[in-house]
């Protein structure tokens, strides 16, 4: 039941200032559009290589195999990255640690402008893996500390809209210079933006006035949640329940970066610009849902609808329906069924990410934030380590490259399903936060 003039009780007031004076909101959402070219730059980088696969496996003579493991490397320090950076990010403020991951990024590009071999390409790809891992939930904890907790939702979707815009503008513009200039110029381009967003970043960003403030009632009157071991704030329902909703979200994604232009090409017959178009209009997708929801869920948090419901719920349901589209993909037949579930398989995950975030923060006290924010993400986004390699292995071992796509479609929905289910039925905040209360 809605109490019509008052809080609910469990959702205590956050600590720091009001909304605040113009200058302040001002500098928040100057934070949050750095953030946001942040995150842009972020999956521009993931994403060149799946878009320049075709050239690069032609040119290098790599197989399938070959070409998934150079992908897969990526993650092979990206957890580990993401674990060291939610414990460095208690130390070291955010303006220092996003400034050095961009500066990282930039230097990951560049072996392959050395030398064009695949362990160039290797090299490149596990030094930019280890740079991002703790890209997206550092970038997110100094999100946080810019605005209170009934109002997170727009700037976090914002901030993973930064995937989606970045695939979004990505695809063309790369696929533009891939073409006109070849491969190379595209690892170069990116390089030279990291470089400029990292000095923009330097001069300009800091941490706001939201960076202490007790969580859900977690840490309500005694700040014993602070106290508790790091273990038993993962352990809980709804941390486990968001990294599985993470980790089924990240498997779409990670196919997606790597395979998605390869297969437009190669098997639906797309042209370079053809498979560009489409890819930006799947990243629109999602861009349009993650700023759809976020509205909505703030007004639901608002108004008290508990979180088990207003951001629990919806991120394993929209895992487990991308799950579906991508089981039905290698049984449409029509052109414009297959494109729609080519849109819902590989962009209906995406408003998993913000949400997870939200119900993990949701049970965390503020202190414990970044570090939980840095194991979340470590583990939820394994599937890159995994999902791109396995593929390339079941299209080599398959009788056709076909019946290989249709071998990993299956297997992703599976994995994305069962990810989805376990999220919608583990994640309940309120219920953790009363037994988090009393194991402190």
């Amino acid at each position: 039941m809605v109490q019509p003039q008052s809080r609910p009780a469990s959702r205590p007031e956050a600590t720091g200032p009001p909304p605040g004076s113009p200058p302040g909101r001002r500098r928040a959402w100057l934070i949050t559009a750095l953030i946001v070219a942040f995150m842009l730059v972020n999956y521009a980088d993931k994403s060149v290589l799946g878009l320049a696969a075709v050239p690069i496996m032609d040119e290098l003579h790599i197989s399938n195999s070959t070409y998934g493991l150079i992908s897969s490397s990526f993650a092979l320090l990206f957890s580990l990255s993401g674990l060291l950076g939610g414990i460095v990010s208690a130390r070291v403020p955010s303006r220092v640690l996003l400034t050095v991951l961009a500066a990282l990024w930039a230097v990951a590009q560049l072996p392959v402008l050395v030398v064009a071999s695949v362990p160039a390409l290797v090299a490149g790809r596990v030094l930019l893996g280890f740079a991002e891992g703790p890209a997206a939930p550092m970038s997110m904890h100094a999100l946080y500390t810019w605005f209170p907790e009934d109002r997170r939702g727009l700037p976090s979707a914002l901030q993973i809209s930064g995937a989606a815009l970045g695939t979004l503008i990505a695809a063309p513009v790369v696929t533009w210079l891939i073409t006109a200039f070849g491969w190379r110029s595209a690892f170069a381009a990116l390089a030279a933006v990291s470089v400029v967003w990292g000095l923009l970043w330097w001069r300009t960003g800091r941490d706001g006035p939201y960076g202490h403030e007790p969580v859900h009632g977690a840490a309500a009157g005694s700040g014993a949640a602070d106290r508790l071991p790091l273990r038993r704030l993962l352990l809980n329902g709804t941390v486990l329940g968001s990294i599985a909703g993470a980790f089924g979200a990240s498997w779409a994604l990670s196919l997606s970066q790597a395979w998605l232009p390869a297969y437009l090409r190669t098997e639906l017959g797309m042209s370079p610009g053809g498979a560009a178009t489409l890819i930006s209009a799947v990243s629109a997708f999602s861009f349009v849902l993650l700023l759809a929801v976020s509205p909505l869920v703030d007004a639901l948090n608002r108004r008290g609808v508990p979180i088990r419901w207003s951001t629990g719920a919806p991120q394993g349901i929209a895992v487990a329906v991308a799950a579906a589209a991508m089981a039905a993909l290698p049984f449409a037949g029509a052109r414009a069924l297959l494109l729609a579930l080519l849109a819902v398989a590989f962009g209906a995950h995406a408003i998993a990410f913000p949400l997870h975030y939200m119900t993990t923060a949701a049970v965390v006290p503020s202190a414990r934030r970044g570090a939980v924010f840095g194991v979340v993400a470590a583990t939820g986004t394994l599937p890159g380590l995994v999902a791109p390699y396995l593929t390339g292995r079941l299209l080599d071992s398959a009788s056709s490259r076909s019946t290989g796509y249709t071998h990993a479609f299956l297997l992703s929905a599976a994995v994305m399903l069962v990810c989805g289910l376990t999220a919608v039925t583990a994640i309940r905040p309120e219920r953790d936060v009363r037994r988090l209360r009393r194991a402190g």
